[in-house]
């Protein structure tokens, strides 16, 4: 298992712990794509399904193999970044060490806290609540969400998890997202992991440019795959339609949500995830928090 490691926000300053996934090389062996720590994470604004893979070399047999590039989604603002990861033609002594890279961060200079208490939720200030997207609650340590932490964390064969008195549930197995349809899918996947049963999904193959709804009883979910944050009008209607059903509405998004978004999903109680490559959905505000503790 990796360890996790400090990256900081560029939007807002904010300090957040990322534990890189682990993959299955073709000859069993764990690979785990090699962080440039010294490299400042850039912001990801437009998503192309190209330039989300990293080309990856297994350290035990050598095989070169395509994986998703490593990404993190801010559990203050909820801005998605994209971590650098070495070359293939950087030798392990090239690299700087892991433990270096992460002093060199940690010694980056913070943002001034503001006294007016207006930007509490930025730099130096978690979240009331904010939770790790772990494996339902497990490995929700310090109240700062993880990243992809818990992806990775848990193996085949180990005991539930559950918060008290919530539900007890397995660790949840993300599916790697390459195609629009893989987003339904996972979406799909962790709805039920949550507790909501007969979850549907739509006929067809969904159009990438366009969000997909997936209904189960007392659900409607939407799920967006396009490479734009999901905006306020998104919210909005889910909203309307869950409150059209008497359901509970959720909304699942590749590329993340705008500020105004944000805002109206914690207005109306909305839980909000971000999906990452790996197919690890992330909550990104106390209704999602909530809805992992408490399941369906």
């Amino acid at each position: 298992m990796a360890e996790a490691v400090p990256v900081r926000c560029p939007a807002c300053m904010r300090e957040n712990s990322y534990t890189c996934p682990v993959f299955p090389c073709a000859c069993g062996s764990p690979v785990v794509p090699p962080l440039d720590l010294t490299a400042p994470p850039e912001p990801l604004t437009h998503r192309t399904w190209s330039d989300a893979w990293v080309a990856v070399r297994c350290t035990n047999c050598g095989r070169e193999s395509e994986w998703p590039h490593p990404e993190l989604g801010c559990a203050s603002c909820g801005t998605v970044v994209r971590i650098a990861v070495h070359p293939l033609g950087q030798t392990p002594l090239e690299q700087t060490p892991p433990e270096q890279a992460a002093a060199e961060q940690v010694r980056a200079p913070r943002a001034e806290p503001d006294r007016t208490g207006a930007g509490q939720q930025g730099a130096g200030t978690a979240r009331p609540g904010a939770r790790s997207p772990a494996a339902g609650s497990a490995g929700r340590a310090g109240g700062v969400r993880e990243g992809s932490a818990g992806v990775a964390d848990r193996l085949p064969g180990e005991p539930e998890t559950g918060t008290a008195g919530g539900p007890a549930r397995p660790a949840f197995r993300p599916v790697t997202i390459r195609t629009a349809r893989d987003a339904v899918a996972t979406a799909a996947l962790y709805l039920r992991w949550l507790g909501f049963q007969d979850v549907r999904q739509p006929d067809g193959r969904p159009i990438p440019s366009a969000a997909v709804d997936l209904r189960a009883p007392g659900l409607v979910a939407q799920v967006d795959p396009t490479t734009a944050p999901a905006g306020l009008r998104a919210v909005e209607c889910v909203w309307l339609n869950g409150l059209t059903a008497s359901a509970t509405s959720v909304y699942f998004s590749l590329a993340g949500y705008t500020e105004d978004a944000r805002t109206r999903a914690d207005y109306l109680g909305i839980p909000l995830f971000v999906m990452d490559l790996t197919g690890m959905p992330l909550p990104v505000n106390d209704p999602a928090d909530e809805l992992i503790d408490s399941g369906a």
